[in-house]
């Protein structure tokens, strides 16, 4: 039978996509051979294996018809963010700094879904450059690296609808302008543009240029890699930390949002979207009461309580998992609430991963409705967001999306289980990994790290990252049958 997947397509796309992913390791590579550090050969050999593969895929694979079919696009997405995060493991896997492939890939897919869990225990023995790359991954992953490719795939003659659906098959996502090329770029202008100007403040709060960079990549990419052991906390800087709490909020806001009052001058549509609004209100009430909590439980002033809360609330839900202190030492209550926002996430649209705030207060809206319908069972009434109706269809699929995020998180938790994981920790884990958040609780604190599970815990929880990173259905859909099917 003849196979549904026209492979030649794939592979010679990815082909591409490899060419382009080892440009960017140019900028770190750069780096060490200016200081010489121990990272350049692992980063010489991982451009070299990139440009070989994916000159060797694009040449041998080379095609007429570059067109895609929706399940093409979605088996590309997930082809291309594997390999994205295979070669961006090899300059981890050279160098002194990791065991194994298994860990190497671990912080590399972390670094692109940007979940920021990492398996290092002295983050600032690594050379600089190695560094850089890692911060990068967020900075790259965070928008997405499918949008970065739409933008380019034009220039070789592919339309990108098709990985456009695929990558944004769980969000609601509003077109720019009338190409979709011209989209992506316009959405990588404004995350360039908020990306400088976090790159400045923080320099000017006192951040050396190094340690700017990388922290702007982690930020605006909402990923939490930081070049210190401790993250924020070890430079005690409270101007610092407040450049950074208000990059992680802007960085969870819907980026087209961004673009209407950043490109469009037009204020009124951008305080004016509802998604904005309450992403903003639960951001302030839970801010609030973590504040309340410090004061009264911790013994902390009203303002340090205040830009503490702020940080922890702000980083856990934009799932940027910055840590300016151990909020395991809080009282239970702050930490449930916590992990009650590492399920929100931010909105959508944005670097932000979790369940977004769009999809929760639309899931408040149908149980609402239930609710109505029990009283009046002859009502026939319709859910609105924004004044526009929502399509039944619309409900039926957040009502899938959010059973398929809740049975993987629940299967991931019974296997880690499996391998020894004490339950508290595995809820965490799977929860930080799944909403790319990066720390959680018990034996993944702020104060931890990942590299003491076992290495088949490792690819569960990346597993997870992807799932996350790319909505649950693109990652599940090609393991079914009905997929493959002609």
């Amino acid at each position: 039978m003849k196979s549904v997947i026209r492979w030649s397509n794939l592979l010679e796309m990815l082909g591409f996509f490899l060419l382009a992913m080892s440009g960017t390791i140019l900028l770190p590579w750069a780096l060490a051979l200016a200081e010489g550090d121990e990272g350049f050969w692992p980063l010489t050999i991982t451009v070299l294996t990139g440009l070989v593969a994916g000159a060797a895929l694009a040449w041998f694979f080379r095609v007429r018809e570059r067109d895609f079919q929706r399940r093409e696009g979605m088996l590309l997405v997930v082809l291309t963010w594997l390999a994205a995060c295979s070669l961006g493991a090899l300059p981890f896997y050279f160098s002194a700094d990791f065991s194994s492939f298994t860990d190497a890939f671990f912080e590399s897919i972390s670094g692109f879904t940007t979940t920021g869990a990492t398996i290092l225990t002295d983050i600032e023995s690594v050379p600089r450059s190695l560094l850089l790359w890692r911060s990068l991954t967020h900075w790259l992953g965070g928008m997405g690296i499918i949008l970065l490719g739409i933008a380019i795939l034009p220039l070789i003659g592919t339309g990108g609808m098709e990985l456009y659906r695929a990558e944004f098959s769980g969000a609601v996502s509003e077109k720019l302008t009338p190409r979709i090329a011209e989209t992506a770029i316009a959405l990588w202008r404004v995350y360039a543009l908020l990306s400088f100007t976090a790159f400045i403040f923080l320099l000017t709060a006192g951040m050396g240029p190094f340690d700017a960079l990388c922290h702007t990549f982690a930020t605006l990419g909402t990923g939490g890699f930081s070049t210190r052991n401790a993250s924020l906390e070890s430079f005690a800087n409270p101007l610092i930390e407040g450049v950074v709490v208000v990059f992680m909020f802007l960085a969870g806001i819907n980026f087209t949002v961004h673009y209407r009052l950043i490109v469009e001058r037009n204020a009124k549509r951008f305080f004016g979207d509802r998604e904005l609004r309450v992403y903003a209100l639960i951001t302030l009430l839970a801010t609030l009461a973590v504040t309340v909590l410090l004061v009264r439980n911790q013994g902390h002033d009203v303002g340090d309580a205040l830009l503490l809360g702020a940080f922890q609330v702000v980083s856990i839900m934009t799932t940027t998992g910055f840590s300016s202190t151990d909020f395991e030492q809080w009282a239970p209550f702050g930490q449930l609430l916590l992990l009650a926002l590492m399920f929100c996430g931010g909105c959508t649209g944005s670097t932000a991963g979790g369940l977004k705030v769009a999809r929760l207060d639309l899931l408040f809206k149908v149980v609402a409705r239930e609710f109505r319908r029990l009283v009046e069972t002859r009502g026939v009434f319709a859910i609105f967001w924004e004044g526009r109706a929502v399509p039944e269809g619309t409900i039926q699929s957040l009502l899938n999306l959010v059973y398929l995020a809740f049975l993987i998180n629940f299967a991931a938790c019974l296997l880690l289980t499996m391998f020894g994981v004490p339950v508290l920790t595995a809820i965490a884990a799977v929860a930080a990994c799944m909403f790319n958040i990066g720390p959680g609780l018990g034996d993944v604190g702020p104060a931890e790290n990942y590299a003491h599970f076992h290495a088949a815990v490792k690819w569960i929880l990346a597993f997870c990252m992807l799932a996350g990173r790319l909505e649950y259905y693109v990652l599940i859909v090609i393991c079914t049958r009905h997929f493959w099917r002609k």
